[in-house]
């Protein structure tokens, strides 16, 4: 009962895109996150439920880890079967995870079987620096381990930092002396992203603009996160707006 109760939370939250973890889950923490309130929310509506989850689960079936790594590998399997060993680009960005670990996210873009364009996360991978090598190394191996070959990549795409875009030493160039289909572009969303930033500091009402809109945005978050047992509808229609705010910001 304590792993099927788990399943349902964890199947409504991949369900509406929404994230598993707060950022403080500590016994006094208000707020830990969606995962374990909506698991306490079921288990207070259910005390059969509640008499086996969270501190009254056995020692032994602490499963909640595992769980989310079977969810995730059989998420990628039928991700990798939907590209059917078909051609596809990859969408490359790299980021600090909370200890400070340099780590790179991997997406995969292509055609499905319905003819539609579509774009796939599959991994985050740490990285001992963010070197070009060490960035070719972390995605082939990551392909590598879903079968998937470099000479299939027909298209790659990132932030256009200089290890990335480089013309000799760069990420792309490594790519494309493995793969010469794997055309490069710089991420049009970035590009745009970086168009905003540059043309909002010229002006200073669109500057203090954005402050306030930031000062707003992070004051509506938190109230929105306080509130996880808040219809489920009614977040994520929230959420939608507050994506494309993030966006523009930067903070995504």
């Amino acid at each position: 009962m304590c792993l099927e109760a788990s399943i349902d939370v964890a199947r409504l939250l991949l369900l509406y895109g929404l994230p598993f973890r707060g950022h403080d889950e500590s016994e006094t923490s208000t707020n830990k996150g969606l995962f374990l309130g909506f698991l306490r929310w079921h288990g207070d509506k259910h005390p059969d439920v509640g008499k086996v989850i969270l501190e009254n689960a056995p020692q032994n079936d602490t499963l909640t880890c595992h769980m989310i790594n079977v969810c995730a590998k059989e998420t990628i399997k039928a991700i990798i079967g939907d590209l059917n060993g078909d051609y596809f680009g990859i969408l490359v960005d790299e980021s600090k995870d909370i200890s400070h670990k340099e780590q790179i996210a991997l997406v995969l873009r292509y055609v499905d079987k319905n003819g539609e364009v579509v774009e796939r996360f599959i991994g985050l991978v740490h990285v001992s620096d963010t070197s070009a090598c060490s960035l070719k190394e972390a995605i082939y191996s990551l392909l590598s381990e879903h079968s998937l070959s470099p000479s299939q990549i027909r298209g790659q795409g990132d932030d256009g930092a200089s290890n990335m875009r480089g013309e000799i030493s760069g990420l792309k160039t490594l790519i494309m002396k493995d793969s010469l289909s794997a055309y490069y572009i710089h991420c049009f969303a970035h590009q745009l992203q970086l168009t905003l930033v540059a043309n909002a500091k010229k002006h200073l009402d669109v500057e203090d603009f954005f402050c306030h809109l930031t000062n707003a945005l992070m004051s509506l978050e938190d109230l929105l996160s306080a509130e996880i047992c808040f219809d489920i509808f009614k977040l994520k229609s929230w959420s939608n707006y507050l994506s494309p705010v993030k966006f523009i910001l930067g903070e995504d």
